[in-house]
């Protein structure tokens, strides 16, 4: 499907989705649509656990209900819209709503990953400056962090949507993808993109290399201490609080990665379509299963809901 030309509000695209195979849309259908709903109900119970057990009241469990909340919002953002595509003829979204679901895709994303640093830095605090933890890790700075994270996370959303939007798109509106990603969405610019994917290049570095340094940083703090502990359970005790943790950032930013870290020469539709599902589908319906059945305290929150639900 061609247009000759067009960079207003007034034109759309068509999203090609995961399979332009007809037979494999509504098998496509059913394994998206069980995951968005195990993903919901997911971090929907992990926040009523951690809300409802005054246990759960520390800084760690308030940065993962609010990572659950954004992953909930995540995959609210790209999911739901990419469902009704498999059962669809056109396959369409307005001009508008590819901006504003990339707008979101990134907003959302890019605070999925301050928070992961949040909680790095609170394991860093707890393991290696235990008397400080309280002071530290405050109520009010644990605020403060998550209202940082969200801000700078919108702010580099609307810039980058506010660079896509004086765009030229001329030669085709099918975009490659299940949805409006940024590096699909350029290849199919006829403006001279060379100036904009330095500019996205560079401040995606900027945003996203950020809070993963925080991790590294934080987890080199971490070893180095841990090592130091003269005993055997002692290390393992220590290590044992952040495998959840690093399960999720692993997953989180391979993928990331993967697919952000290249030039736009080196873009591939299937490789990175499978990398992108991991990230914003895969990802948020894991973490509830990783944090809940590696995390004693968590369990515990879980089983204490359930009980209430019942009674």
């Amino acid at each position: 499907m061609e247009l000759k030309n067009y960079s207003s509000s007034t034109s759309g695209f068509i999203l090609l989705g995961l399979s332009s195979n007809p037979q494999l849309q509504k098998p496509l259908f059913a394994i998206f649509l069980i995951m968005y709903l195990l993903t919901m109900v997911g971090n929907v119970l992990i926040i009523l656990a951690i809300h409802s057990d005054t246990r759960l009241h520390t800084p760690m469990y308030f940065f993962l209900s609010n990572l659950s909340f954004m992953d909930i919002c995540f995959a609210t953002d790209i999911v739901p819209k990419m469902l009704v595509n498999f059962l669809s003829e056109t396959k369409a979204i307005s001009y508008v709503g590819c901006l504003v679901q990339m707008y979101f895709f990134m907003a959302f994303g890019n605070t999925d990953s301050y928070l992961l640093a949040s909680m790095a830095i609170d394991r860093l605090v707890a393991i290696c400056k235990p008397f400080h933890y309280d002071v530290v890790m405050s109520p009010r700075h644990c605020l403060l962090m998550l209202l940082g994270s969200c801000t700078i996370s919108h702010l580099h959303s609307l810039f980058r949507v506010l660079l896509m939007s004086h765009l030229s798109f001329c030669t085709s509106h099918v975009i490659k993808h299940f949805f409006c990603d940024t590096q699909p969405v350029l290849k199919l610019s006829c403006s001279d993109t060379s100036s904009s994917q330095i500019v996205v290049m560079t401040e995606t570095m900027a945003v996203i290399v950020t809070p993963f340094l925080c991790i590294i940083f934080s987890y080199l703090r971490i070893i180095i201490t841990v090592l130091a502990i003269p005993s055997a359970a002692g290390k393992w005790k220590a290590f044992s609080t952040c495998g959840s943790h690093l399960t999720v950032v692993v997953l989180f930013y391979g993928s990331i990665i993967y697919v952000y870290f290249r030039p736009l020469s080196m873009y591939s539709v299937v490789k990175d379509r499978v990398a992108t599902v991991m990230y914003t589908v895969v990802t948020p319906m894991l973490n509830p299963f990783i944090y809940s059945l590696r995390n004693k305290d968590m369990k515990k929150g879980l089983k204490k809901l359930r009980d209430r639900i019942q009674s």
